[in-house]
């Protein structure tokens, strides 16, 4: 026992010491931080586009005060979220709201161009106000020509970037309410009942008779689906973590034959334990920052939330289920990926069964997401049945309140597939570790029948 502790103590060491390891550790917060708040620095940095509007013909008379009122109705709608986010305490949230309006602004259209007929003059003419080297004062985003067909409004947009779509969709979506304003007016209906119809919104309020409160769904209904899905995906990243760590190690030791050194001091299974021993405890430091992290953001910003959460792991003792399929989980998939890497000395050699083995990590990330609305789906519960499935999927389903001979039938099969990997690794290991034979489903097997 001694001699795997000093291994798993030596694993831990050599990565934790590394600038490497600690920036990677911080990166991920960081990246998710600024994965949610660059779209809304960019957003909100975007310069306000610069519109011109031009009605060609008496029959389109009244089309530019259609769009100028539905880019003020928006403003005001705009500043309403703001004002309704401020007074919830949810700031952030409404800032974000407003900030998927358009920002377009609305500017007389140049003589050139609103009184030039179609054709080379005007085009002419929108090339000198949309062009990139025009006089800033000069130059507009967007030239929008209103007209009507059979009674219909239509609009013919010119842009400066001809992959700016904001102005057609705003343009669009102005039009087609007008034109259905207009449509309702003329039937008789009035203007303020088209309004008030329009700005609707039906109060609808979910009930189960199996909500925490007995009655109306809460937040605190719908935590512990998102727990379970975060569980499952926190697993995923730890086997993807931990095992690729404990790959290039064992790898990179048997290219410089650290192991073969190694195996002179200590057995093949001492060696295998200790290695995954140590992997664990870095994968769990790297977990347990992320968390703290993720915990005293959520204290910080929704403390209720953050109670909740806590109910929910130690309703029923979840949170032990948790722990039973990431440690079922880890051990199997850290197991074979050491020993693949017992028979390598360069990442192209893994290649060969790394490839059948992220195809099967593939799967549960795609049904996990089913797993979030129909947990109890046929096709997720028989998924959840196959051991190397079994940690991810039921991380998922935990929550959903499965039956009790599934979780504990799916949790001796994972450990006992567990405890066979185990097995095997460690045969493989020992063989991998002290031939020079290239890696390949042969030698693979031949070591683990014992008969390389």
């Amino acid at each position: 026992m001694k001699r795997i502790l000093l291994i798993a103590r030596r694993e831990y060491v050599a990565y934790a010491k590394t600038v490497g390891f600690w920036l990677s550790l911080l990166a991920f917060p960081l990246f998710a931080v600024l994965g949610g708040g660059i779209p809304l620095l960019v957003r909100s940095s975007e310069p306000v586009k610069t519109v011109a509007l031009v009605e060609e013909g008496a029959q389109a008379t009244g089309l530019a005060a259609v769009v100028r009122d539905a880019l003020q109705e928006d403003a005001e709608k705009r500043s309403a979220r703001l004002k309704e986010a401020a007074g919830a305490g949810q700031v952030a949230a409404g800032r974000a709201a407003a900030l998927d309006s358009p920002r377009i602004r609305l500017v007389p259209a140049p003589a050139a161009v609103a009184e030039a007929a179609p054709g080379a003059a005007r085009d002419a003419a929108l090339r000198a106000v949309l062009d990139r080297e025009a006089a800033k004062d000069k130059r507009l985003d967007a030239v929008v020509f209103l007209s009507r067909a059979d009674g219909k409004p239509q609009a013919q947009v010119w842009t400066r970037r001809a992959t700016d779509n904001e102005v057609r969709d705003f343009v669009r979506g102005a039009l087609r309410d007008g034109y259905r304003n207009q449509a309702l007016t003329a039937a008789g209906v009035a203007p303020a009942l088209v309004a008030q119809i329009q700005d609707f919104r039906p109060d609808v309020k979910a009930f189960s008779p199996n909500a925490a409160s007995g009655g109306e769904v809460s937040l605190r209904d719908r935590l512990p689906t998102f727990i379970g899905l975060g569980a499952g995906f926190l697993l995923w990243s730890l086997v993807m973590t931990g095992a690729s760590i404990l790959l290039n190690s064992v790898m990179e030791e048997k290219s410089n034959r650290i192991l073969e050194v190694l195996l002179s001091s200590a057995s093949a299974t001492e060696l295998l334990t200790g290695k995954v021993l140590g992997v664990a405890l870095l994968t769990l430091t790297v977990m347990g920052v992320w968390g703290a992290i993720a915990a005293f953001g959520l204290m910080s910003a929704a403390p209720q939330a953050a109670a909740q959460a806590a109910q929910v792991l130690l309703h029923g003792g979840l949170i032990f289920y948790f722990i039973a399929y990431m440690v079922g989980g880890y051990l199997m998939y850290a197991v074979l990926f050491a020993a693949i890497g017992a028979f390598c000395e360069t990442p192209r050699d893994a290649q060969t069964l790394m490839g059948p083995i992220m195809m099967v990590l593939i799967v549960p990330i795609l049904v996990m997401q089913m797993a979030l609305t129909s947990p109890d789906a046929p096709a997720v519960r028989i998924l959840s049945w196959i051991p190397f499935f079994t940690p991810f999927l039921m991380s998922a389903r935990a929550p959903s309140d499965p039956p009790l001979v599934e979780v504990v039938l799916t949790l001796i099969g994972m450990f006992a597939t567990a405890a066979l990997m185990v097995w095997i690794a460690g045969r493989a290991f020992r063989a991998g570790a002290l031939s020079d034979v290239k890696l390949s489903w042969k030698t693979f097997g031949r070591a683990v029948t014992g008969r390389g």
